[in-house]
Formats: structure tokens, sequence, C-alpha cells
């Protein structure tokens, strides 16, 4: 098998595992799972920000919610602390379920642990690949997401999600999010978070 196949099958089997989520959501008229579509999603910005991107950084992309149903938010505290202590549970359990599935298709202990340390963003703003996966994840976040998150949430609160969602990102990460397409209303929102 040629390292082409094997990422093809992994990437594949991470699918196969977010199939499974129970939640699901609309897209195109049907409901697909909510994780599935994530990594989809997730993939799709990857390619659009990055030419030629490791086999490792293609696989934290994928896995970067493999399997999230598993920890739900509602089992830990509802403030500052407890959502910071599920993220990184979530991180590590991430970081397991991939790391299990590239060992069943023959990946070296060395990747397996390049994938972990990029799914717990270690080295964020020094390591050039986490920040890559953070920028796709913000850009994921600001297109496919925000607009649900606007309909829940104040103009004042969305406004400081916004911008710490554009302090994670790089000038590279900055320069794909002006380019989304964005409801007018979000880009408004958006706007008005960068100009203060």
């Amino acid at each position: 098998m040629t390292n082409t196949e094997r990422l093809i099958r992994t990437l594949s089997a991470f699918d196969s595992a977010n199939a499974q989520d129970p939640h699901h959501e609309p897209v195109d008229g049907k409901l697909v799972p909510k994780e599935w579509i994530y990594g989809q999603r997730m993939s799709e910005h990857l390619y659009q920000l990055c030419a030629t991107p490791s086999e490792a950084l293609q696989l934290a992309v994928r896995s970067q919610h493999i399997c999230r149903w598993k920890i739900p938010r509602s089992d830990y505290p509802m403030d500052k602390a407890g959502y910071k202590k599920w993220r990184t549970d979530l991180a590590k359990l991430h970081g397991e379920i991939a790391g299990d599935i590239m060992a069943n298709e023959g990946y070296d202990t060395i990747t397996i642990e390049r994938v972990k340390d990029l799914l717990l963003k270690r080295g964020l703003k020094r390591d050039e690949e986490v920040q890559t996966l953070e920028d796709v994840a913000c850009l994921v976040f600001i297109q496919y997401y925000l607009e649900d998150f606007a309909s829940k949430h104040s103009e004042e609160k969305l406004i400081d999600i916004i911008r710490k969602t554009w302090n994670k990102m790089s000038a590279r990460g900055h320069e794909a999010a002006l380019k989304l397409p964005l409801p007018e209303a979000l880009q408004t929102l958006v706007g008005k978070a960068l100009a203060a």
C-alpha cells in the first residue's frame, strides 16, 4: 500500500467514525452527521489555505472533532474553567481515537504523536502547522457556525467572540477570513468587531 492509499484509507476511517454521530444538521436539504460534515469542511478549508499540507496536518485537520459527542459539554461546570477542561479532555480524546485508527492503518509512533500534538495545539503561534490547524478551525467556525451563534447571543457577546477568534489566527488566516461568503449581517458584525 502506498502512502497516498494509506492516507485515503485513514481519512475514510475517520469519516466512518464521525458518521456515527447521533447529532445531525441540515446540509443541502438533507440531514447529515454533524461531526462528519465538520470534518469535510475542515479538509476543504485546509486545501484552500495550504497547497501542500503534510500528511500529519491532513490527518489532524480531519480528526479535529472526531467522536466529539462522546464527551458532552453538559458533563462539565458551565463556567470558564469547566469549558477549558472540556476542551482539553476533548483534544485528548480526539488524539486517542485518531491515534488508534492510524495505528491500525500502519502509521508509525512518530507520526501518530505528531497528529496528537497538533490536536492538542502544542506550539500555537510558534509551530506553523499548529497555527494552520487553528486558522482552518476558525475559518470553518466563521463560515458555517457563526450565524447560529448570532441567533443566540447579544451583539456585544458576538463581537467579543469574533475578536477572540480573530486573535487566534495568523495574517494568512485573516486574509482568508475576509474573503468568506458571509451574509451581509455577519459581514457588518465582523466589520464592527475588527474596527473597535
